[in-house]
């Protein structure tokens, strides 16, 4: 399979590199990080400016028509340089999900908002006894004469204070585990009823734990049963920009760690001329590689109709993201010692980014019980 990018691709690559250079060094990202969103506005609407908030979205809807492979270039760049701009939480989850569950209204209400940068959505679908388990929601919302009130628990909403709405999944009808009888709902966070508890996560991006209590619903997205299937694909495309933000960051890892070595002195030479140095740091490229390579592998398939196909090829990237995240940031710290892990240095800052990339949307087993298990299941 040819894996070369075409010329849009590789002048997006070339963009991304550019202006994040110029204006998000480890400096500028401490400030944001330390600030009230862990943000700039200014950066979000830069991103609209050049495209890259409309990479998903098709051109019928305000954006720029491109798809899976780009948009893992943009989470290569991002994840190079620890960007905190809610490019997951409403770009890759929320807008996904709405182009995939949303009515052709729905879709032309919110996505060219998107698109341009005026509006940002946020996703709550995980629950406190949920795991990983997408089918396990105890969240429910009851239909009131024309109305749905919702009632229940979401916890790691990322950038749900930064959200203009906030979709949420909640169970309709069935029981805890079923996989039918879930909707999707567009919530106003202002809406009566409706409390934020927010936090900053490891890797210093925002979330939040959210509680239902009789909220009213603002819109109904999609039917309201449907919503796992759409719920389910989203996941998956976000699982490989996931993989493609760590990938970004393991290169920085290495780039980093490599650097060191030639720089760090230890008895009269530098430590990479310690063969055990250089094993090391061929062990981080290898593994930097086989992610490589699996991740472009799952991103040309991620469009397959088949669901079966796009969730193995998305759990395997997924393990092999993890396995290689684990070599490359462990051993970036251990041969930096004990300074790898200071808010003085990047390092320890990229190696909490691979953690929560590792975890978040399913860890090591349960990708792999998830891909085992695949035919069975949705056969």
């Amino acid at each position: 399979m040819d894996y070369r990018f075409n010329d849009e691709q590789v002048l997006l690559k070339e963009s991304l590199e550019g202006w994040l250079s110029r204006n998000y060094g480890f400096e500028q990202w401490r400030g944001l990080a330390a600030s009230d969103l862990g943000f700039a506005e200014t950066n979000w609407h830069t991103f609209a400016e050049m495209g890259w908030l409309g990479i998903g979205i098709p051109e019928e809807f305000g954006g720029v028509g491109f798809g899976a492979v780009e948009r893992m270039l943009i989470g290569e760049a991002f994840g190079r340089h620890l960007v905190n701009e809610p490019y997951l939480a409403s770009s890759v989850l929320a807008g996904s999900l709405m182009l995939h569950a949303g009515s052709e209204a729905q879709k032309a209400e919110w996505l060219p908002r998107m698109a341009a940068g005026e509006a940002r959505l946020a996703l709550a679908f995980a629950e406190t006894a949920s795991r990983f388990d997408l089918n396990h929601v105890a969240t429910f919302a009851r239909r009131q004469a024309s109305r749905w009130v919702l009632s229940g628990e979401k916890i790691l909403v990322l950038d749900a204070r930064a959200a203009e709405r906030i979709l949420i999944l909640a169970r309709t009808s069935g029981e805890t585990g079923d996989r039918h009888g879930l909707g999707l709902f567009l919530i106003d966070p202002a809406t009566e009823g409706l409390s934020l508890r927010s936090y900053t996560t490891v890797d210093d991006r925002r979330a939040s734990d959210i509680v239902l209590d009789g909220v009213v619903a603002e819109a109904l997205i999609g039917d309201d049963g449907g919503a796992f299937h759409p719920l389910e694909r989203c996941l998956d495309e976000a699982i490989l920009y996931l993989c493609a933000e760590a990938l970004g960051a393991m290169e920085a890892l290495f780039e980093m760690t490599r650097q060191y070595a030639k720089a760090r002195r230890q008895f009269g030479q530098a430590i990479g001329d310690f063969q055990v140095i250089q094993h090391r740091l061929v062990d981080m490229r290898v593994q930097i590689e086989c992610a490589r390579a699996l991740l472009l592998h799952a991103v040309a398939g991620v469009a397959d109709d088949d669901p079966v196909a796009r969730a193995r090829t998305a759990s395997a990237a997924k393990v092999q993201m993890g396995k290689s995240a684990r070599v490359v940031g462990r051993s970036a710290i251990q041969i930096h010692g004990g300074m790898g892990m200071t808010d003085e240095l990047p390092v320890g800052h990229h190696f909490k980014r691979l953690v929560m990339a590792e975890t978040f949307l399913g860890d090591i087993a349960y990708h792999q019980k998830r891909f085992a298990g695949l035919p069975s299941e949705l056969a």
